[in-house]
Parts: C-alpha cells; structure tokens; sequence
C-alpha cells in the first residue's frame, strides 16, 4: 500500500448504523406514516430487506489485487487521465460524487484503476443488479464495494429506501455512478437518471461536490453485441454476453481516455425543487458530454457515407473538426488527415471499413453507426429527456 493519506483503506461503514440512520430519516417515516397499505404489507420489514441488498464492503487491498488475474484484459486497454485535478479539488471540497458516461463493462475496471494510479481514494459504486449473480456478485458484494441498483424498479418503497440509504452512505464515502443508467446501446450520450442526483441531493449537500467525468475508447469491447442489442426486445442474459465478449476480446487494444470535469458544489440546490433537480441533470450531462474525448473512430463514423475517396473523407473531417472545435469539444486530433489516418486503421482492423487503395466503404454499418452516434449530443442532434 501506498503511504499517502489518500490511499487509506476506509473501514467498512456499519449496517447496523445505516439500517439506524435509513429507518429514522424523515422521508422513510413519512412514506410508513402516510402510505396506507404500510402496515397490511409489513413495509418495515420489506425496508430491512432492501437495505440487506444494498449493503456492501469495500476490501481495497484485495480490490487493489484484483488487478492481477484482470491483467490480461487490462494490458490491452491502455488507461490516460486527463484532468485529474479536477478530481482532486472536489475531494479537497469534501465528499464526491462521480458522475460518468457508461461505454462498456470496462468502466467499472478502467474509471477506478484511474483513481487509483493517481493516489485518490476509492469511491464506491453504484451498478446494476444484473450484475451481482455468481462470483462476480460476489466480488461487487465483498471487495469492491458495489451497491446493487434495480435501475427499473417502480416500487416506491424501493426508491425511497434507495435514495435515503444512499444519502447516508455519502455522509461516510465517496460514490462513482454512471448516469445513464446502463449502457448506451445505440452510442450516443443520454440523459441522466435523476434517482440517484436526488439522493445526493438529501444527503450533506453543502459538504458535496458532484465530479462530471467521461470515459472514451477508440475501439468499444461490446462495440458489435451493442450495436444490435438495441434492435432486441428482450436484452440476453448477461452470462451469455460475458462469453461473447470473451470472444470479442481476441486481438483488443484501445486507449481508454477518462477526462474530469470541474466540481459542481450542491450547496445551491433545493433538494425540494424539481426545478433545481433537472437544472442539475442538465448541466451533469452538459459537462460530461464537454469531457468526453472525442477519437478519430467517432470522427470518421461520424462523416461516413457507404463509400468515399479518402480524399473526401479528409475533407470531410476537417469540416467536421472545424465544427467540433468551435462546440468546445474535447478533440483528440486537430486535422482530417490525422484523424482518417488513425480511425480507418482501428476501424478496418475491427471490420468495420474496407480500404482500397484510395477507397473507403463501409463493411459493417450497424457498428459505424454506433461510433457515429457517441459525438451526437456535441452536434445538437441529442435527445433531451431527463427520467
């Protein structure tokens, strides 16, 4: 273990102490006082038994070591931070809440690792419950420090017991949740879900700061199994897409780029205002789409026809590059040549475009597409829809 302060290993926040903290929380009492059926449906108990769902231990030096066994997925991904400041400032605020885009199930390996290479302690996690079966259920459950969410729950006994427990989780930690909810399947950046914003706003807000950050991969591990997930009705199993993934992985590397965004203090916000939650949301999503690195992959999918002289496609991206800049992107290439250079390479050797000699077509639309969509919400064309 490291000397720095930062890299202490928290001692585990006690359930009993949350379970005591949740139950006598003003909203908690309010909801058992005025719902009606409460009683005949015994809401306490049913409270308990989510607050034991959601409990988890973070054993850092076992998560540390984690990255042993992991090394032969993450020396293909090679990890760069930018503006890790911007980080480092929240923590020195008080506590922080990450709020990040959601790309792949590297995020949650990538985003932490990228923490810790600069000696910043760790946060736990909020990720979804689909991920909790088996022995990787086990491992969120008892070294990470994941916190199981049912992101589609309408039961309003689960979301007020959520949001109240993870209000006082933030009294004690850090938290790293990505906004979206789950992944994007059709690329682009949505909107945020606002559950999880609400209970940060409940808890201590005026010693909490919410840090917007991005991740950015010029190839997407699950690039092909999201791409035409979202054409299904019924999402697989995520056992079967961990074997497909497996697969997938045969001759991956991409850069993985995670970009910070400044603090943005919660002292100013009415947890009671609706209004104030979706200014909120709306300016969450406003930075993480500023951090989001934007790689010659996106670019070149993004001014893609079905085929085009490369001279045209040069062309094409300086326009597109020009357009970005002026937006306040976050660039990773400032001419066209530079970006068709890198982003036909990556994207032929992925099967996506076909190269040849001085033409470009596309072989695999529904994955080009994909990579098209992630520079959307920089170009105008996202949807603005807070949940």
């Amino acid at each position: 273990m490291r000397s720095s302060p930062s890299a202490i290993v928290f001692g585990n926040v006690s359930s009993d102490d949350i379970r005591r903290a949740v139950l006598e929380r003003e909203d908690v009492a309010k909801y058992l006082r005025d719902d009606p059926m409460a009683e005949a449906l015994d809401a306490r108990e049913r409270i308990e038994g989510y607050l034991e769902e959601l409990r988890t231990t973070q054993r850092y030096r076992f998560y540390r070591a984690l990255q042993h066994p992991l090394y032969p997925i993450l020396r293909k991904v090679r990890r760069i931070a930018e503006h890790v400041e911007h980080a480092k400032e929240g923590l020195r605020r008080g506590r922080v809440v990450y709020v990040s885009n959601h790309k792949s199930h590297l995020d949650y390996l990538v985003e932490p690792l990228v923490l810790d290479d600069h000696n910043i302690r760790p946060p736990l996690l909020a990720a979804g419950i689909n991920l909790f079966g088996g022995a990787l259920g086990l491992l969120h459950k008892h070294v990470t420090g994941a916190v199981p969410i049912r992101r589609n729950s309408k039961d309003p006994l689960y979301l007020v017991t959520l949001k109240a427990y993870v209000a006082e989780l933030l009294k004690e930690r850090d938290l790293l949740y990505y906004a979206e909810g789950g992944r994007s399947y059709s690329g682009e950046l949505k909107m945020p879900k606002t559950g999880l914003l609400q209970a940060a706003l409940q808890a201590d807000r005026h010693e909490l700061s919410i840090v917007p950050m991005a991740v950015a991969y010029d190839l997407v591990l699950e690039d092909r199994i999201l791409s035409r997930e979202a054409s299904r009705k019924k999402k697989r199993p995520f056992a079967q897409e961990v074997a497909e993934m497996v697969r997938h992985a045969v001759g991956y590397e991409s850069r993985a780029f995670v970009t910070f965004g400044a603090p943005i203090p919660l002292g100013t916000f009415d947890p009671d205002s609706r209004r104030d939650l979706v200014t909120l949301a709306h300016r969450v999503h406003d930075e993480v789409g500023r951090c989001y690195k934007v790689l010659p992959t996106a670019l070149v999918a993004s001014v893609m026809r079905p085929h085009m002289p490369r001279t045209e496609l040069i062309a094409r991206l300086d326009e597109r590059i020009a357009t970005l800049a002026a937006a306040g992107a976050n660039l990773a290439v400032k001419t066209g040549r530079q970006a068709a250079d890198e982003g036909v390479t990556l994207l032929a050797a992925r099967d996506v475009l076909v190269e040849e000699r001085h033409l470009v077509r596309v072989r695999d639309r529904i994955v080009l597409r994909y990579y098209a969509r992630t520079v959307e919400h920089l170009l105008g064309r996202s949807r603005r829809t807070t949940h």
